[in-house]
């Protein structure tokens, strides 16, 4: 593996975190949790289109977040890390325990009534 300065090192942790920055590659980033899958197994378990998928694998198999394996005329696309299950983990603790983030609540929304009630 080449040496990287620190520049390129910051710019590549931009791209990864960029790739990571959009709801529907969290959720194939979820659907590869277990192992590979091909295009249509992830199509068909999030509910969303083939090319929408191969969309979002070729972006972050770009980045280096997947990997592809052909099997016969399928190609499975395996995340090329556990780590990065992880790093979307601690993510979602970190918004779940210093953020106080719920599933359907606005907390931006919520706060002025909250201050409001405390005049």
């Amino acid at each position: 593996m080449p040496h990287l300065d620190a520049a390129e090192i910051n710019e590549l942790h931009a791209r990864v975190c960029k790739a990571l920055a959009d709801p529907t590659r969290l959720l194939i980033i979820n659907a590869l949790r277990d192992g590979p899958r091909s295009v249509g197994e992830i199509a068909e378990a999030l509910e969303i289109s083939q090319p929408n998928v191969s969309r979002h694998l070729a972006l972050l198999r770009d980045r280096g977040i997947v990997t592809t394996q052909r099997a016969g005329s399928n190609i499975f696309y395996d995340l090329t890390s556990p780590k990065i299950v992880g790093a979307v983990d601690l993510l979602r603790e970190f918004m779940t325990e210093v953020l106080g983030w719920r599933p359907g609540v606005d907390r931006l929304a919520a706060e002025p009534a909250v201050a409001a009630s405390t005049k």
